[in-house]
């Protein structure tokens, strides 16, 4: 019997010990799980990614930032095979000279690279269903990019996805958005809410930090809304003393600047700083202020426009944010190729931006082959 027993308890120490020298090789699967296996994804994004990374920008434009999702067409569906490619250029309106030098920046740099180009725009800005109008009779004249600026993006955009549809490129310029309300296949323009933030870290400067402000806007849209936020963002940030005791709008040209001053200031005489929405709204109001007799108020602009240039040389206004709209042509043109020849990654292509003032605007004026209209007088540049 005792035999038995001590036959018995050596089996069950024998099963004991089994158990425990088997634990360690089940614990040993964590170990071997824990290895980086699943994390090789992330890792063939990258090299998916890697054309864009090395996509390098039209100078002096910076590298392509993506659009929202859903925001991006892709350039490799684009109908575009080869040839001589036409591409309409259309702005918002005729009457604003800004346009006008993005238009020359365009032209110029297509006769160099034998590209057919036409430009096409309603007289005024204001007239957006006239601006529709003529989207919808490009679609129909066999081009193969267009480069669009547009102070309705809602309008535009169930005309913008019928381009998109047949094929044609389509590239915002003069502009940041990132979510168009339909797809499209580039952006080129300069950053409206960081411009006008650094000029309104300029005004507070100027200001000693404490001012009764005017807001003069532009028509109510993504432009206005980012070019007027950048100046209110530095106030809040900055220098809660910037007070804004009133905002108008405008339809973004000289005579309904000039109107809005008129406004702004008598019904607010204690206004000391202006700032607006682009360079013609703030030509109206130094003419305004001109006329009331106060030329205690500064005006701060934004475009980098010619007259408005001449205007801060001859101590008109005080500065504006110039956005070089010549060189600017000459980017989306060239981002317009690039999708064309399915080249370019999609995104958004920054320009950059100065704040120019009477220290600094003769390095710009003495230049007038990057300007146009070219200024009236000749600059030197020393």
């Amino acid at each position: 019997m005792k035999g038995k027993v001590l036959t018995i308890l050596l089996l069950l120490t024998l099963l004991v010990a089994a158990c425990t020298t088997a634990a360690p090789t089940e614990e040993a699967a964590p170990v071997e799980e824990a290895a980086p296996v699943e994390e090789a994804a992330p890792e063939e994004e990258m090299a998916e990614e890697a054309p864009a990374a090395e996509y390098a920008a039209p100078e002096p434009g910076f590298a392509p930032v993506p659009l929202d999702e859903g925001a991006q067409a892709a350039c490799d569906t684009v109908a575009f095979d080869g040839g001589t490619a036409k591409i309409a250029y259309m702005p918002p309106a005729t009457e604003f000279n800004y346009y006008q030098a993005i238009g020359a920046g365009i032209e110029n740099l297509a006769g160099e690279m034998g590209v057919e180009t036409f430009m096409l725009a309603p007289q005024s800005g204001s007239d957006i269903e006239g601006q529709m109008g003529m989207i919808q009779d490009v679609l129909t004249q066999d081009v193969d990019a267009i480069i669009l600026s547009t102070h309705d993006e809602g309008a535009a955009a169930p005309l913008v996805e019928q381009a998109v549809e047949k094929g044609i490129a389509v590239i915002i310029v003069n502009s940041d958005i990132p979510n168009f309300p339909t797809p499209v296949h580039g952006g080129v323009g300069y950053s409206q809410r960081k411009g006008t933030y650094k000029e309104g870290e300029y005004a507070i400067d100027l200001a000693g930090g404490e001012a009764k402000v005017g807001v003069l806007e532009g028509l109510p849209g993504y432009h206005s809304t980012e070019r007027i936020g950048g100046y209110l963002d530095a106030f809040a940030d900055k220098a809660p003393g910037m007070e804004v005791v009133a905002s108008l709008p405008t339809e973004w040209n000289v005579e309904t600047g000039n109107t809005a001053m008129m406004d702004l200031l008598q019904a607010n005489p204690d206004i000391q700083v202006v700032v607006t929405a682009n360079d013609y709204i703030a030509i109206g109001a130094a003419r305004a202020a001109e006329a009331l007799g106060r030329d205690d108020v500064v005006i701060y602009g934004n475009d980098g426009d010619t007259t408005g240039l001449e205007d801060i040389a001859a101590g008109k206004w005080q500065a504006t944010v110039n956005t070089t709209p010549y060189t600017m042509g000459q980017v989306a043109l060239k981002v317009a190729m690039d999708c064309l020849n399915k080249e370019y990654p999609g995104g958004w292509v920054e320009t950059p931006t100065v704040i120019v003032d009477a220290a600094n605007v003769n390095e710009y004026l003495c230049h007038p082959e990057n300007l146009f209209p070219p200024p009236a007088e000749e600059y030197s540049c020393e």
